[in-house]
């Protein structure tokens, strides 16, 4: 499907960067004038997308991560975040609640919270070749 507007960023796999994924996502879809809810929700799907990144895909080393944002026909709105680090052995194991391999510090929530705040979200896996996480939202056009 060919989109209407993109980006295209990529950035270390740091903590720091979350809030600049954020950010980036928040600005890059202000163009559709979301309501507050849904800049709410894509800015907290993206952050629980890039943190799920950087905890566990390179857990003995700097990576990258890649974040793509597409416009696509009718006001819907397409996240993709992608690293090339250790991948998900299991990713129906990985998407049930609580379960996390993050230590105690983390809930297992990421993959819940971002299926309850998108219409749609396909993760993709090969272990040892990385992650893709794609997720959708349709945006109400007002006006």
């Amino acid at each position: 499907m060919k989109a209407e507007n993109y980006i295209k960023l990529e950035f270390p796999a740091r903590s720091v960067n979350e809030g600049f994924a954020r950010a980036a996502a928040a600005a890059f879809v202000s163009q559709l004038d979301p309501t507050l809810t849904e800049l709410g929700d894509i800015k907290t799907a993206v952050s629980e997308a890039v943190t799920n990144a950087v905890v566990h895909a390179y857990p003995e080393e700097i990576g990258v991560v890649q974040l793509r944002l597409r416009i696509l026909p009718g006001g819907e709105l397409e996240i993709m975040v992608k690293d090339r680090g250790t991948g998900i052995p299991d990713v129906e194991r990985a998407r049930t609640p609580l379960y996390t391999t993050g230590g105690e510090d983390r809930s297992g929530m990421g993959f819940t919270i971002m299926e309850g705040f998108m219409d749609k979200l396909r993760v993709r896996s090969i272990p040892g070749r990385g992650t893709t996480v794609t997720m959708r939202r349709k945006l109400q056009r007002r006006g």
